[in-house]
């Protein structure tokens, strides 16, 4: 019984780990905002990626930028963009997006950005305003994409 659970313990744990490994695949890329929190950029398992909610973050300086809901919401998207590219993806590998709003008065100025990355064919999307985002910002966007 003791030579049994050393077998299973020494030699079947590693590959069972090797394969947990290649189910799943952390995204971290340098050109995208470092996670303020325990999180990933995003997590990537089988053909779909599921993102953590993108801010106005510059990866270059690691500051804000909330000059104007424009630029606020031009930056989420370039971020989006970084991920999307780090999974060898991009904005047509979309199949949903959640908009998060400090106030929907920013609606029709964010929503004409957010279209401007689309040619056809936009992905699902629900937008909610909510009562604060991490670091006071106006927009956060999350989503999932798909090989």
């Amino acid at each position: 019984m003791a030579i049994l659970f050393f077998y299973v313990s020494h030699f079947l744990l590693p590959l069972k780990i090797a394969y947990l490994a290649i189910m799943k695949k952390v995204i971290n890329y340098k050109n995208a905002p470092t996670p303020i929190g325990p999180y990933s950029q995003a997590i990537l398992k089988n053909d779909t990626l599921y993102a953590s909610g993108q801010i106005a973050i510059n990866p270059l300086t690691n500051e804000l930028v909330l000059d104007s809901i424009t630029k606020e919401t031009t930056q989420v998207m370039e971020n989006i963009k970084s991920v999307l590219k780090a999974a060898n993806m991009d904005f047509t590998n979309l199949v949903k997006c959640s908009i998060f709003l400090s106030n929907m008065d920013y609606f029709d100025e964010i929503n004409k950005i957010y279209a401007s990355y689309f040619t056809d064919l936009p992905p699902a999307r629900e937008t909610v305003a909510v009562l604060g985002l991490p670091k006071n910002v106006n927009v956060e966007i999350s989503f999932i994409a798909v090989m």
